[in-house]
């Protein structure tokens, strides 16, 4: 039988707590050699003290009664502790490596992972690995421990009675293979399943607002009522497999015991054996019933174990961003050029951007306008690396971007985007996020050049309040000032501005324009935006259309070309002039 790579790789990962294992062995061979000392007892009173006067002080069978059980407890508490504490560092371990190997794998990880999925397999699949560790560490050793135990005192018993009992172990064996098969694949597709219901949870939490507002009740209920069907019925499949297993295992055994009760019955008339004998060896057979069904049921966790364990490694071991390129020892003067650049997205055949060719110089603002699907936000996307161009290069200061260690790359980057995404901390850690030496002074600079003075001032704790889930306990527009804020305090010499001020008010806008206006000066800027009063102050406008850079100067020229960026400016843009018609 070839063992699973999985099973090595877990067996691997017990290795720094090899000593707590080895006192656990301990407990479970203390705890199998308590078994047969029960039966030992039963023959000894029914042999020696029912029969006449017994040889023996009668104190002496309660002291050995309870000493068997205090040893046994003991041992068993030593056990469960110590397996409990061995696991439970697994799985804090496992969700570690996952938790940072979701960090690090690239954004296009996510377009064949769904969250829900990633969140199935931190939070359940995981567990399901170590409760097949514990079951099948704990039933294969202790459980095997005891069996091979009470057959060395069945066989000093009655070895005659012993191989009939024997009979036994390979059936159930059987049973275990037939069964193992297909509990395997039924646990495959429940955890599929169970990974789409997760994302439903997920996405109706998250949509909120929109199923409300667009009466989304009954489908999403639908949704989740077609998941956890399914999941019921793979549920009750699995079940019906593993319940099954144990009546089988039962009959068998009851199959064993009657045909021993026989033969004991026969040796009995021909004087080869005693009452207590018999008691003794029926009191250790049926003993032996209880880790025969353990070692039979261990195949249910085994099996969920090792297909959890293939999405699980398979989550640990996606490959993550490259980690190779130099570290950027001074600030980024920030010229970026665009060489030749071309773009598809992993999985697409069409270019969702060509023949890129664009440099921008140090302190430049450029603005990229155009119709939705143009590749603006692609096109900033692959400044800090968030994707690996596909032809083409750009260059950060004369320096390829693949040759720059990504770190080092996006310290010199900050971006805002339309999308604004804050954390379940306070107003001071979202401005300072990623600085792992928070200045006050900068953070309280920060949010009064991004005109937050007004919102902190209103709130109980001030800059240590809690914002809620992604700001929920903020409006829109001081979200979006937050997110300024941050971009604000990380002063970098690039930054990114996509649709940055697209959630404000006109009155917030100007204000928040006004910070943006200080903080761009100096830094070179890419802005996707829709405003024309963001556009107009950009030194160049580029118009992308279908990838591709169309058209690239100032606002003025690019109007008196009378070309795509003036028939844009006409439809889009000329309606946020104050006597527009």
């Amino acid at each position: 039988m070839t063992i699973s790579p999985h099973l090595k790789r877990l067996y691997g990962m017990l290795g720094p707590y090899k000593k707590r294992l080895a006192v656990a062995f301990i407990g479970m061979i203390m705890t199998a050699l308590t078994e047969p000392m029960f039966p030992a007892v039963m023959r000894l009173l029914l042999d020696k003290g029912f029969g006449g006067k017994p040889t023996f002080s009668l104190w002496l069978v309660p002291l050995a009664i309870i000493g068997i059980f205090v040893l046994r407890g003991i041992s068993t508490f030593t056990t469960t502790y110590t397996m409990t504490w061995v696991s439970s560092r697994l799985l804090s371990t496992l969700r570690k490596k996952m938790f940072e190997r979701i960090l690090d794998v690239p954004l296009g990880f996510y377009g064949t992972h769904s969250v829900g999925r990633v969140i199935n397999s931190m939070m359940f699949e995981v567990q399901q690995i170590i409760e097949m560790i514990t079951k099948v560490y704990t039933s294969i050793i202790r459980d095997s421990l005891t069996v091979i135990v009470l057959l060395a005192f069945l066989f000093w018993l009655n070895w005659r009675l012993t191989l009939v009992a024997l009979v036994l172990l390979p059936l159930i064996a059987i049973v275990v293979r037939f069964t193992g098969k297909r509990v395997r694949r039924l646990t495959r597709e429940y955890q599929a399943v169970n990974a789409e219901m997760t994302q439903v949870i997920e996405e109706s939490t998250r949509a909120n607002q929109v199923i409300k507002i667009f009466g989304g009740h009954q489908y999403e209920n639908d949704r989740f009522e077609v998941r956890a069907d399914k999941l019921r019925s793979y549920t009750m499949r699995m079940a019906s497999t593993l319940a099954a297993t144990t009546p089988v295992t039962q009959i068998m055994a009851s199959c064993a015991v009657a045909i021993v009760i026989v033969i004991a019955l026969i040796q009995s008339e021909q004087n080869q054996t005693t009452v207590g004998g018999f008691v003794s060896f029926i009191t250790a057979m049926l003993m032996l019933l209880a880790p025969l069904k353990n070692i039979a049921e261990v195949n249910g966790p085994l099996q969920k174990g090792l297909t959890a364990a293939e999405a699980v490694f398979g989550l640990i071991d996606a490959k993550p961003e490259r980690t190779s390129g130099k570290t950027l020892e001074a600030r980024a003067a920030g010229k970026l050029d665009f060489i030749n650049l071309g773009f598809s997205y992993p999985g697409h055949q069409s270019m969702a951007l060509e023949d890129i060719n664009l440099s921008v110089l140090p302190g430049e603002t450029i603005a990229f306008v155009g119709m939705s699907g143009g590749g603006k936000s692609t096109l900033v996307n692959l400044v800090p690396g968030f994707y690996p161009a596909t032809v083409g290069e750009i260059r950060l200061d004369d320096v390829p971007i693949e040759e720059i260690a990504l770190t080092s790359l996006r310290r010199q980057i900050a971006m805002v985007s339309q999308h604004v995404v804050l954390f379940d901390d306070t107003i001071a850690a979202n401005i300072a996020y990623g600085d792992e030496t928070p200045d006050r002074a900068r953070i309280l600079a920060a949010a009064t050049a991004a005109h937050l003075d007004d919102v902190i001032a209103g709130l109980p704790q001030g800059l240590e309040t809690m914002i809620g889930d992604n700001g929920s306990r903020l409006s829109g527009g001081q979200r979006q000032r937050l997110a300024i804020a941050r971009a604000i305090y990380k002063d970098a010499p690039i930054l990114i501005l996509d649709e940055a001020t697209s959630a404000l008010d006109s009155e917030s806008e100007r204000a928040v324009q006004a910070a943006l206006d200080a903080l761009m000066k100096g830094r070179t800027t890419l802005v996707i935006a829709h405003r024309l009063s963001t556009i107009e102050r950009a030194d160049r406008i580029a118009v992308l259309a279908e990838g591709r850079i169309v058209e690239l100067g100032s606002h003025q020229e690019l109007l008196e070309k009378n070309a795509v960026y003036a028939n844009l400016y006409h439809l889009q843009f000329a309606k946020e002039e104050p006597d527009a018609v």
